[in-house]
């Protein structure tokens, strides 16, 4: 018999154990996203604009729209998140295409830190390579977590 308000998942502990991780990793993609969110900032306002901060900028980008992606699927599979990441990322510039973005941006100068404003194909290789590098070594951590139960 079980107490009166306790659930049972059938896997008992492991779920527990599961909901912690999930709660820890939410949490740990919250605080990246904030930190990558206040460098890109830092980047654009403090810093001139060159070729090195616009690389900085984007791959910051990629860093964010990873992290906000953890944050609301925490539980998903690395390279999942890696594509959907990347899909946004490669949608926006693609979108960039259409001169709405840099419209957006003209008259709502914030929109520019989401939208961007004309498009660059070099910023889609600084994406790839920021969410490479990213699903690869959050694959590895995800790996030396389940090992650790």
């Amino acid at each position: 018999m079980r107490a009166a308000g306790c659930r049972t998942y059938g896997r008992g502990m492991a779920d527990v154990t599961e909901r912690s991780r999930t709660r820890v990793r939410r949490i740990g993609s919250l605080v990246a996203l904030l930190t990558v969110v206040v460098a890109g900032l830092a980047v654009h306002v403090l810093l001139p604009d060159t070729g090195a901060t616009d690389i900085a900028g984007d791959a910051l980008y990629a860093v964010a729209v990873y992290a906000f992606l953890i944050a609301i699927m925490p539980g998903r599979y690395p390279p999942l998140v890696g594509a959907v990441a990347l899909a946004w990322c490669v949608g926006i510039e693609v979108f960039q295409l259409t001169g709405i973005p840099l419209a957006a941006g003209t008259a709502f100068p914030p929109a520019m830190l989401v939208l961007g404003t004309v498009f660059d194909p070099r910023d889609l290789v600084v994406y790839a390579t920021a969410i490479l590098v990213l699903t690869a070594a959050d694959t590895a951590l995800s790996r030396g977590r389940a090992k650790g139960t």
